[in-house]
């Protein structure tokens, strides 16, 4: 989802982007990307105007990569993972999805040893899993903050750490804790929209819990303003300066969808841990999270509320 948004704007910027993939498409691309047709192994289309797409292979299990996607690029932009909660957080799901992440970051500093490059920086994604619940002051959640017990914080850890090699080979390092992601295209969001069809309003527990949340398009924003900056460099909180509750989200959205013709639902808690296992921890989780640094970096948001964010994503 991310990787589909961010690609479109980049493209749209003039960079030449290589998606680095474990299969080449040969089907027509995704229109969220761009309205290119898939290109075979070695070929790329440029759009007046635009910049390139074109894609290279690598091997997560073999460790290998296409060693001409590192020695043309400038930057890499890191955002291979596993969906955290695509299924229940088996013992077998938990190894995919931290391999998943420290695996890939395992090959890309292998490649950046390896392989003659001109790469300048390298900008990671990580998550606000990083952190714990909040404390009763709920005093927002900065970058210096340890990383929270359990398996989201013990994740993060290890996957931020993964990639840290690249500062020692003299890579510029950004590592990006994205909050949850609200777009069209997938992700949060549809999950909330799915009961409003049928005029229910989930609200998941007491709804109190706090949300950092972020428009995919300031999301991209980021990722962007960051690569373009020379200067900046380590970790970012990548949330909306106006974190929100889980109620507040759902009934806003509610009245956006459907006006007045919606009934709010509670889901108790023990129905989720039930439905969820050890996933309805983090379902049920308050995290307010601060973007302080990022905006003390001159980074200005475009959907700062969440009416703001709700609005334009519902108006399509």
């Amino acid at each position: 989802m991310i990787g589909s948004a961010l690609s479109t704007m980049l493209l749209d910027k003039g960079y030449d982007v290589t998606i680095v993939t474990r299969k080449i498409p040969h089907n027509r691309f995704n229109d969220a990307v761009s309205p290119m047709a898939g290109q075979e192994k070695g070929n790329s289309e440029k759009i007046e105007g635009k910049g390139s797409l074109k894609y290279a292979l690598w091997n997560i299990d073999q460790q290998t990569i296409d060693e001409k996607a590192i020695q043309t690029a400038d930057h890499i932009i890191h955002l291979a993972g596993a969906n955290v909660g695509e299924r229940r957080w088996t013992a077998k799901r938990k190894k995919e999805i931290l391999e998943s992440r420290t695996r890939t970051s395992a090959l890309l500093v292998k490649a950046l040893k390896g392989i003659p490059n001109n790469i300048q920086s390298v900008v990671t994604a990580s998550a606000i899993g990083w952190y714990g619940e909040d404390m009763a002051d709920k005093i927002p959640f900065h970058e210096n903050a340890p990383a929270a017990k359990g398996f989201l914080g013990e994740t993060c850890k290890a996957w931020e750490e993964s990639i840290n090699p690249v500062e020692q080979i003299g890579k510029r390092l950004i590592k990006l804790r994205t909050g949850i992601v609200l777009s069209n295209q997938g992700g949060a969001l549809q999950e909330f929209k799915k009961p409003l069809r049928f005029g229910l309003a989930t609200i998941l527990g007491n709804g109190q819990q706090i949300i950092s949340w972020i428009h995919i398009t300031d999301l991209c924003r980021i990722y962007c303003y960051v690569l373009e900056r020379e200067e900046l460099h380590g970790v970012y909180n990548a949330v909306s300066p106006q974190p929100e509750s889980n109620k507040k989200l759902i009934l806003e959205l509610g009245k956006k969808t459907r006006g007045k013709f919606f009934v709010p639902v509670y889901v108790p808690t023990a129905a989720l841990r039930l439905a969820l296992g050890e996933m309805s921890i983090e379902v049920l989780k308050s995290t307010t999270v601060s973007n302080q640094k990022i905006r003390q970096a001159g980074f200005r948001y475009i959907y700062p509320t969440l009416q703001s964010a709700i609005d334009e994503l519902t108006n399509h």
